[in-house]
């Protein structure tokens, strides 16, 4: 702030002076009217001719100051008849109501190069009105010495408080600001002096209320920023522990088959080896997925339009011959039309991967799985939904919230796997803004096996959305 009002000064200090000069001009110009006036009264013709100012009268009109004030007197034709011969004279006018006899005008000019304010009128000679008029002109000049002085005077009157003003502002100022960023110092002490992993709250009691809200602000990020290092750290010990399992088995079984002699044991123990190492490596890609997953950027900003209904249709068709593993009919219901949202394609084939490999393990031998795409009204328009469903044994609706935990297992499941496929499926689904239910599978006929339904509704999609071509996963 100290800036602007150093600069604001001079810009004030011209302002004042041009103020100063207009206010001198006026009394200056008063009086040079009020000689022009006089002057042109004592102006006369006698004989024909117009006459010379009798003393009194010139005395009268340099009383003041010899040699700053000036007149001249010229005759109908421009004769010379009194006064200062060098005076210059007025440019031609035409004739309107400001030539008139009597009206007094203004104009400045030089005489022997110093310059002068001029005051200036014509009289008519002729008392007859009958006849045409025959002008003199009357001039009063003065040098601007006088006008110079008074607004010197002027703006030492004006400028010399401020000498006296201007510290003591720019001092409040600078104490105010001071005082008032005091609160904000200490604020940036206090945090400068927290510990790294400290992300307490700051107490809003302790700042100004003008940055209360701001200080809301960084409460609430801190907060997310503490849950999200929380959340990685859980992950990280969940990992970490989940990998346990996997890495021991294939030491033991490796170990194992080193101190083996028999063809066939050596040969048992490379099974179960290749069996950790494929447990271990499903679990390091389902960790990379959730990872991806939770760490995608801003939701909306990688998404395109697709046909849902293609990209389901294509993974399944990649899923196809893991199902003959599993001796399981695996099955596509298509829509009868395209159906179309805004997504990512990679994401979602993710969701779409995990979803079948669950339904996959979980359904015994010789059962089904069916993927299916429609669309269905709601009151915003059409949505879209994915379904899943599956001839297995089904989840109890007391597990059913959670599934979708990290590393959650219902007790008593013999199918392999690492507890994360539905955390990620949850996790991409809330990126997309689609809701996610479990419920029993409608068209299972055992009761042994009464399935379950993956249900996923996503949000209705803008009219314009309709018109752009789909882009296929």
């Amino acid at each position: 702030m100290l800036a602007p009002l150093l600069l604001l000064w001079p810009m004030s200090i011209a302002i004042t002076y041009l103020v100063a000069k207009s206010i001198a001009n006026q009394p200056f110009d008063h009086a040079l009217e009020d000689s022009v006036t006089v002057l042109a009264q004592q102006v006369r013709e006698v004989d024909g001719q117009a006459v010379r100012l009798p003393g009194p009268a010139r005395d009268i009109l340099r009383a003041d100051d010899v040699d700053s004030i000036y007149f001249q007197i010229l005759g109908p034709q421009g004769g010379y008849i009194d006064g200062d011969r060098d005076l210059p004279r007025p440019e031609p006018e035409p004739e309107d109501d400001t030539t008139r006899p009597g009206a007094v005008r203004f104009r400045s000019d030089n005489l022997h190069g110093t310059p002068i304010r001029i005051a200036y009128a014509y009289v008519n000679l002729e008392e007859n009105s009958q006849r045409p008029a025959r002008l003199a002109l009357v001039q009063v000049a003065e040098t601007l010495e006088k006008r110079a002085k008074l607004a010197n005077e002027i703006i030492k009157g004006v400028i010399l408080p401020q000498f006296i003003i201007l510290p003591i502002v720019l001092g409040l100022v600078w104490f105010a600001l001071s005082r008032g960023l005091l609160p904000l110092a200490e604020l940036q002490e206090r945090i400068r002096a927290r510990p790294s992993d400290d992300l307490s709250p700051i107490a809003p009691n302790q700042v100004p209320e003008e940055i209360t809200p701001l200080v809301r602000s960084l409460n609430e990020m801190l907060a997310r920023l503490s849950q999200s290092i929380d959340m990685q750290k859980r992950f990280i010990a969940d990992a970490a522990h989940q990998m346990k399992t996997p890495l021991a088995g294939m030491r033991m079984q490796s170990e194992l088959a080193l101190r083996q002699t028999d063809q066939q044991e050596i040969h048992r123990s490379l099974e179960q080896l290749a069996k950790s190492s494929e447990a271990a490596t499903r679990l390091v890609n389902q960790l990379l997925a959730l990872a991806r997953a939770e760490n995608q950027p801003q939701a909306g900003s990688a998404f395109e339009a697709l046909d849902l209904a293609e990209l389901a249709r294509n993974a399944v068709r990649d899923w196809v011959p893991a199902s003959f593993n599993y001796r399981i009919d695996l099955g596509y219901e298509a829509p009868e039309a395209p159906v179309l949202i805004e997504g990512n394609p990679l994401m979602l084939r993710e969701l779409l991967s995990n979803l079948i490999d669950n339904a996959l393990r979980y359904t015994p031998h010789g059962g089904s799985v069916t993927v299916r795409v429609r669309s269905a009204a709601v009151a915003d328009g059409d949505c879209a939904v994915l379904e899943i469903e599956d001839t297995g044994p089904g989840i109890p609706p007391a597990e059913r919230v959670h599934v979708f935990e990290r590393f959650y297992r219902i007790l008593g499941s013999s199918a392999e796997g690492s507890g994360l496929g539905l955390a990620i499926v949850r996790e991409i689904a809330q990126q997309h803004g689609a809701d996610i239910e479990i419920l029993s599978n409608p068209r299972a006929t055992n009761p042994k096996y009464p399935g379950s339904l993956f249900r996923l509704t996503f949000p209705p999609q803008p009219a314009a959305a309709e018109e752009e071509p789909p882009h296929y996963g």
